[in-house]
């Protein structure tokens, strides 16, 4: 499937940059597929490169956790619900905490730490996975999971709305939320319905019914402060979080007479290792959707929605978000320009402004982490993560608009 994906970034770019250039007369379309190419190349190898402190910092910080016997304790709470969705994983496995810790991560809009925490997670998987190159059903709902991810506090979003001139950055919160809560949950129901998890057993069930009312009670909690109080309390309330888990596990190590130091040395080597994995992954991914972007496929898939949305009458103001959302399952730092453009060209308060900052928030860079999760540990069969994944994408996307047409519209 991966092999099929990044074969038609390839060829579509190239039909496409071949009627620009026949049709159209575009001489330059061919020059700018060839500079996105050596562009992007560097640009994965600059990513890499740069998860590598990060990776070596969060790893060795899990290895004090794992050491210590907290990680454990922290996964108790959830593993009666991955022993459910998950039954390949035995209870009390080093995955289940690397997983708990990724979402957690994901949900406190801490990218930085997700990632070597979501490629811990995956490895750890890997471990119990009888076909290597082929990617298991835990992998798969992990994947998912990680790529729809609910995103509690979205700081970055707020800060580029605030430096482009929002009255109030602050006011898509509660409407990024409701998109991003509804794309994890049907990336977690198309994942189900291919794997034939039963999602109405009384423990899965149990859970879900909880997070729903956790994230209701978050809703009711910051609608009712201020734009300042919110950007304070969302960052404070995350940066607590985490180092107090830090703390934790230090804390852990130090009872348990175990060396800190050492785990993290240990578990620091790990994540070098690690960076040098997934550079020809990235680069490979990265690539193709810089060739795609360059030759006007995207553009053109654009053009192509507006048309059909005239045609039958509908409002076309949601196309204007539209490159946003078609870039967010492909590239994070390319969808995050897309949405800074949007706000700079037709306002950051503006109908297409905020719809493109609550896309921006919903879900997750799909083939990125395909790319660089799968990468790490060298998984060619994807099977159907790809697919549920865009189910979620779309499922966000479409929240998206919805939303954005019911607040703001």
């Amino acid at each position: 499937m991966l092999n099929l994906i990044w074969v038609l970034f390839f060829f579509s770019a190239f039909i496409t940059a071949l009627f620009k250039l026949v049709i159209l007369g575009d001489q330059q379309v061919f020059a700018q597929i060839m500079t996105a190419m050596f562009s992007l190349s560097k640009t994965a190898f600059e990513i890499s490169l740069g998860l590598t402190g990060v990776l070596a910092l969060w790893l060795g910080i899990m290895k004090i956790g794992e050491r210590s016997g907290f990680m454990q304790l922290l996964t108790q709470a959830l593993t009666p619900l991955f022993s459910r969705l998950m039954p390949g994983v035995p209870p009390n496995h080093p995955a289940l905490s690397a997983i708990v810790m990724n979402i957690s991560a994901n949900a406190l809009g801490l990218d930085n730490a997700a990632t070597p925490l979501g490629i811990k997670a995956m490895k750890e998987l890997q471990t119990l996975n009888p076909t290597p190159d082929t990617a298991s059903n835990a992998q798969i709902l992990f994947l998912v999971i990680n790529t729809s991810a609910v995103t509690l506090f979205p700081i970055t979003i707020f800060t580029y709305r605030a430096q482009l001139g929002a009255a109030n950055p602050t006011d898509v919160f509660i409407p990024i939320l409701i998109a991003t809560y509804m794309s994890t949950m049907i990336g977690l129901l198309a994942v189900a319905s291919v794997q034939k998890i039963n999602l109405l057993d009384k423990v899965i069930f149990s859970y879900l019914a909880g997070f729903t009312l956790f994230v209701a009670g978050i809703l009711s909690y910051f609608a009712q402060l201020t734009q300042e109080q919110m950007l304070i309390q969302s960052a404070l309330l995350s940066n607590i979080i985490l180092f107090s888990l830090v703390i934790a596990f230090i804390s852990g190590a130090v009872y348990q007479r175990i060396n800190a130091y050492d785990a993290f040395i240990e578990g620091a080597k790990e994540g070098f290792q690690t960076a040098i994995t997934i550079i020809p992954y990235l680069v490979a991914m990265l690539v193709a959707i810089g060739v795609f972007r360059a030759s006007g496929a995207l553009d053109l898939i654009i053009e192509l929605i507006r048309y059909g949305v005239h045609f039958f009458g509908l409002d076309t103001r949601f196309i204007d978000a539209l490159p946003t959302a078609l870039m967010k399952p492909f590239s994070g730092s390319g969808a995050r320009a897309m949405m800074v453009d949007t706000m700079q060209l037709h306002g950051a308060d503006s109908f297409a402004g905020r719809l493109s900052s609550i896309v921006q928030g919903s879900t997750e860079t799909t083939f990125y982490v395909l790319a660089v999760y799968f990468g790490s540990v060298g998984i060619k069969n994807i099977r159907h993560a790809a697919a549920c994944g865009i189910i979620a994408d779309f499922a966000g996307i479409v929240a998206a608009i919805f939303i954005a047409y019911w607040f703001f519209g």
